[in-house]
């Protein structure tokens, strides 16, 4: 695009470049934009220690780059018939100094978005492995209970079998539901030491992603202000110059500031407004982006309470004709209603076991739905 430029220009024509007002300057604006990073490192894991690490050494770079003003040194032949000038300086710009700041202020800016993504995605990923190691946790405290149950209830078979008021078959019919839950605890727990869940923020979902989104925000604000100082620049260039054909000792100043504008401001900035925008639409419907994952885990929580609430119906059915049986029996005191009740008292241990697995998933579940979406 055309660029319009007006050029008080000093003595010589000189090359622009980029120039800072000094090193240490530079490393004032790093130390003020970090500051707040160093307060939370320690709260970082190592993985966004090290990228945060990463991106900060790599805007320096470019930071020192851009601040840093460039020597000019080079012989010059005027066309206007003036001797052969030797000329040596330093020249640069304001644009890139306020360049400089604007990369490191990016930098912080992409560090902490990916801080509140890396944490977010970590929340979101293991929210429901997490549900599913309490559910667990859970149903070994609900065995452990059902086995106490059942040994006082095999205590007492045990008497009654040693006094010949019942038969081992009958005994053995309580040690086949011992065996059972023996099976089903160990079952569960290695169920639990299978499954993997990290330290969680603890945190609302619904928070952690605004958090992120407002991260998004920032970064895409911070990278449009750098964008944005493509629109004007203010050049300064200064050094000696000395003629060299023939040479004589008239070393002597020169100086020139230019100042240029670029005439698709007005367009440049439009579409990067624009790109701001499709960039926050873009990460909505992103498959792998932590908006997308979160409704996708919200519905997975409102199937998991449906699914959770039908099979405790049915289960709360079972219980129902199970305590129908046990009062029909009432007392018993044939062999034979004995059986039958021991029958009926194993399969409503059993029973509560699955009824109190399912009614602590939904309260869980529920609960995670409230506090969380």
């Amino acid at each position: 695009m055309p660029t319009l430029k007006v050029k008080p220009e000093v003595n010589l024509k000189m090359f622009k470049g980029r120039f800072g007002a000094s090193f240490a300057l530079a490393m004032l604006f790093a130390a003020a934009a970090f500051a707040a990073d160093a307060k939370d490192s320690d709260a970082r894991n190592k993985d966004q220690q090290a990228f945060c690490k990463y991106v900060t050494e790599q805007a320096a770079a470019q930071r020192d780059l851009l601040m840093m003003p460039n020597a000019v040194a080079g012989i010059t032949q005027p066309n206007t018939g003036l001797p052969m000038q030797a000329v040596w300086g330093v020249s640069g710009n304001l644009s890139s100094v306020r360049k400089g700041v604007l990369t490191m202020d990016a930098a912080r800016k992409n560090c902490e978005l990916y801080s509140a993504t890396t944490s977010t995605q970590q929340d979101i990923q293991y929210a429901l492995p997490s549900l599913e190691k309490q559910a667990l946790q859970h149903r070994l405290d609900l065995i452990q209970q059902a086995s106490a149950n059942l040994d006082a209830l095999f205590a007492t078979t045990t008497r009654m079998v040693e006094a010949q008021n019942m038969t081992r078959p009958m005994a053995f019919a309580l040690q086949t539901t011992k065996i059972k839950l023996d099976a089903d605890r160990s079952d569960t727990q290695t169920k639990i030491v299978s499954l993997y869940t990290p330290p969680l923020s603890g945190r609302p979902v619904k928070e952690v992603v605004a958090e992120k989104q407002s991260r998004e925000v920032n970064e895409q604000k911070a990278l449009d202000k750098l964008n944005r100082q493509n629109d004007w620049d203010v050049a300064l260039s200064v050094g000696e110059h000395q003629q060299i054909s023939p040479f004589i000792d008239s070393r002597g100043a020169y100086g020139e500031v230019s100042i240029s504008y670029n005439l698709a401001s007005h367009a440049i900035n439009k579409h990067l407004n624009q790109t701001a925008d499709a960039y926050g639409e873009w990460k909505k419907v992103q498959e792998g982006d932590v908006i997308r994952n979160a409704d996708i885990l919200k519905q997975q929580v409102v199937d998991g309470i449906s699914a959770q609430d039908a099979r405790l119906k049915a289960l709360q059915e079972q219980q129902k004709q199970i305590e129908s049986n046990l009062q029909l029996v009432g007392s018993a005191d044939t062999t034979a209603a004995i059986d039958f009740h021991n029958q009926l008292t194993t399969a409503q241990l059993l029973l509560q076991i699955e009824i109190g697995d399912a009614s602590f998933r939904l309260d869980r579940l529920r609960e995670f739905l409230q506090t969380n979406f």
